[in-house]
């Protein structure tokens, strides 16, 4: 008589830290506990990863864990087979750089493996810079969309941000949207540059660090006051009107 199979791990969504900051200043202690329990992880960037777990104290040594890397180079057909450890019936981490898994990353597309291949997924509270940034900045909370880097070329960026501008106007669905930090500052010329000066327009920086900052006002008042400095900083941008 063969013997039974055990049944599959979990995947667990390990949310990362969004910066330099104690772990219990942010995650929820059953984040950290589950976090520091596992023995097997795919992560994005492996050394990131390992800088995170550090911070945990993880019950096994660094050098014992096994770490997997699935990132925008990873080929689709390989994904499966980081689900070996939860098939074999060993509990699996997700983890991002930096936020939650699976949100503006990769990772998505293993929980998506997990969910064909019946492995239970468990996302982990802890912090996401999407909405904490939508539920600081006054705007639409009930309608709202993500979509990630816009075009980086001048020209292809300005078409973007009219047609976000626009959709604000004719939907009032609030638009978030990410840069790169070297790029912030021309960014935020372009916005100031294109969109409606009636828009509301919100840049949240440094979320749930010590120099975090949060500032939400129309266009044509960002037009008239100081600016942030904002190169090199971690930015979220929406652009919306003002609830209520």
């Amino acid at each position: 008589m063969s013997a039974s199979r055990r049944s599959p791990g979990r995947l667990y969504l390990v949310p990362n830290l969004l910066g330099v900051v104690l772990p219990a200043a942010v995650l929820p202690q059953r984040t950290i506990d589950v976090a520091r329990s596992l023995n097997h992880f795919v992560v994005e960037t492996p050394k990131a990863a390992r800088q995170f777990l550090k911070t945990l104290g993880p019950a096994q040594p660094l050098q014992a864990l096994r770490i997997s890397e699935l990132n925008e180079h990873t080929p689709p057909g390989r994904i499966e087979s980081l689900l070996a450890p939860a098939l074999e019936g060993d509990d699996l981490g997700l983890m991002s750089d930096a936020g939650c898994p699976g949100v503006a990353d990769p990772g998505a597309a293993l929980v998506a493996a997990a969910h064909r291949a019946g492995v239970p997924v468990v996302p982990l509270v802890g912090p996401s810079a999407v909405l904490l940034a939508l539920m600081a900045s006054g705007m639409n909370g009930q309608v709202f969309a993500f979509h990630g880097y816009l075009p980086s070329k001048p020209a292809a960026r300005a078409v973007a941000l009219k047609a976000l501008d626009h959709a604000v106007a004719r939907t009032g669905a609030t638009q978030l949207f990410i840069e790169t930090p070297y790029r912030n500052e021309a960014m935020v010329d372009a916005v100031l540059e294109t969109c409606s000066p009636a828009t509301r327009f919100c840049i949240a920086v440094d979320l749930t660090l010590p120099s975090e900052l949060i500032v939400s006002r129309e266009i044509a008042a960002w037009r008239r006051e100081a600016r942030p400095a904002l190169a090199s900083r971690p930015a979220m941008f929406l652009l919306g009107r003002a609830a209520g």
